[in-house]
């Protein structure tokens, strides 16, 4: 979110994109940083072509059905405890695919992961318990 190596920062709730301009959207880890995600969602599927695809990537507790989030857990103390980290503004429980899917994105029927060879899952540091999907408009 701050990185001095990016070459675009931006909100990501209010891109500064036209419509059907990406092919590829990949968004790591950003989406429980951003207080209205389901915007965020949206804007993605705004700036992505037809036929386009979006990695998203969230930590997701495996236990939970539904997302835990409440607007009221404000502190960081507080958001820690609740969220797991201090600047996360909910914590994504099983249902993060059913909320793209409300946001409007075809949801393939693999594990992205899955295609992954073990040499690239390291070099990409991508935990072997996590899900990702890729997300088409």
């Amino acid at each position: 979110m701050e990185s001095p190596i990016a070459d675009i920062k931006l909100d990501i709730q209010d891109m500064p994109f036209s419509d059907d301009q990406f092919d590829v959207v990949i968004c790591n880890h950003v989406l429980e940083h951003v207080k209205d995600d389901r915007k965020a969602m949206s804007e993605i599927l705004r700036v992505l072509k037809k036929g386009g695809f979006a990695l998203m990537h969230v930590p997701i507790d495996y236990s939970m059905k539904e997302t835990y989030e409440d607007s009221t857990i404000s502190s960081p103390k507080d958001r820690e405890k609740h969220f797991r980290q201090k600047d996360h503004y909910r914590l994504y429980g099983m249902d993060f695919t059913e909320r793209l899917k409300k946001a409007g994105f075809i949801i393939a029927d693999s594990n992205y992961t899955d295609e992954l060879d073990e040499e690239t899952i390291k070099r990409f540091g991508i935990l072997s318990n996590e899900y990702m999907y890729a997300y088409r408009k």
